[in-house]
């Protein structure tokens, strides 16, 4: 068997989903508007000057966003890699959705989203929790984003042991407490205890969201995030690939967003560099047979919904430097696709999701030329092609439109 790798830089979308406007983000494009910031001068902070993606480009990035959202598409050489746009079916704008689609599996239900009430969980749901994880309470119990709430409500947490709980535009129950005041034991116990609650009424994902510091100065977010995620509905390429003897190797928060379901080895890190450093370190030595699934998600948490360009722009080109070392290791056979689970425009309103098509562009000594417009079904169909793997029952492959 040959090998595969999909990359997912978490909501680095490319604007132009049909169905924005219901989501409220027509308009939004993540990559359009950062490049447009930086070639204005808005994103100077850490960095300088237009978007500088100079590997990405040459895959054809910016043909695929022009594909995708009718932006102009830059002057300069015809691209050397494989280049598409996908757009999702599933009814949601979230990480799940994203991925497991990308897999091969969309979302065959609706999901559960909190109102915008205060408070946004049921009595019933607080009331269970609180009883059942053995709490003296809990704060927050509303919508909000993670770092605000965190310097709002960090020291009464503190003070009280009280986790916080909140919640946002995705299906999901958040819950952060101190990883040494509180315990990251604990705080995992507590979450294990909400997701038994919640999933049965289609809420996605429970997340834990550990923190340090003892001021809104210092708080910061650990590494220790934990999603636990309700598992997908079908068999995904995951484990698909697993199920033919091959091996799943998932990088970053994979392994929670599949439930670890055809998963054969995780490998996480501190940041999304230090998940880079295990991408390379699997092209390079990774056996015939071997799906690496890898996301990085600090485009997403620490520049999307903060609302961050410049960092977000930092973080782009920051990728795109590192890139040739994972392209280097490419065998004659392999492919690697890199693309997108949804959008965060972080020059749109709010500091949610925002809907999206995304880019797909794939590069390997086989693959080259555009594939149009597909949906994320096809980027995991195209992959089980490529592995030799039977065709799902979602999607169809893309790779015969690529091959020179």
């Amino acid at each position: 068997m040959p090998r595969a790798f999909l990359l997912v830089m978490d909501s680095v979308g490319a604007g132009g989903a049909p169905d924005a406007a219901a989501f409220g983000d027509e308009g939004a494009n993540t990559l359009g508007h950062i490049a447009a910031a930086c070639a204005a001068g808005r994103a100077e902070e850490g960095r300088s000057g237009p978007l500088h993606l100079p590997n990405l480009a040459a895959l054809g990035l910016w043909e695929a966003v022009g594909l995708a959202s009718g932006a102009p598409v830059p002057a300069g050489p015809a691209p050397a890699g494989l280049w598409g746009a996908a757009e999702e079916v599933s009814k949601g704008k979230d990480t799940p959705s994203g991925h497991w689609e990308l897999a091969g599996v969309p979302v065959p239900w609706d999901w559960h989203y909190f109102p915008r009430s205060v408070p946004a969980f049921p009595a019933e749901l607080t009331e269970a929790l609180i009883r059942e994880a053995g709490l003296p309470g809990i704060l927050g119990n509303c919508h909000a984003s993670g770092m605000p709430i965190l310097r709002a409500l960090g020291e009464e947490h503190i003070a009280t042991g009280k986790p916080i709980c909140y919640t946002s535009a995705d299906s999901v129950f958040q819950i952060a407490a101190h990883e040494e005041v509180f315990g990251l034991e604990r705080l995992m116990q507590v979450c294990e205890v909400a997701a038994k609650l919640v999933h049965p009424m289609r809420v996605g994902r429970v997340i834990a969201r550990p923190f340090l510091g003892r001021s809104p100065e210092e708080f910061r977010r650990t590494a220790n995030r934990r999603d636990l995620a309700i598992p997908p509905p079908e068999p995904t390429l995951c484990e698909r690939v697993v199920a033919a003897g091959g091996r799943t190797i998932g990088i970053g928060k994979i392994g929670d967003i599949f439930a670890h379901r055809g998963i054969s080895e995780l490998l996480k890190g501190a940041d999304d560099m230090a998940l880079v450093d295990h991408t390379i370190e699997m092209a390079r030595t990774a056996p015939d047979g071997t799906f690496v699934f890898a996301n990085y998600v600090e485009f997403d948490s620490l520049y999307g919904h903060p609302r961050d360009v410049a960092g977000y722009a930092r973080a782009l080109e920051a990728f795109d430097a590192r890139l040739p070392a994972i392209t280097a290791h490419l065998r004659e056979g392999d492919l690697m696709i890199i693309t997108a689970d949804h959008g965060n425009d972080p020059t749109w309103a709010g500091t949610e999701h925002t809907r999206e098509r995304v880019p797909v562009l794939g590069a390997g000594p086989d693959v080259s030329g555009p594939v149009g417009l597909v949906r994320f079904a096809d980027v995991g169909e195209s992959i089980a092609a490529h592995l030799g793997l039977a065709p799902g029952a979602h999607g169809r492959s893309f790779l015969c439109l690529a091959l020179p």
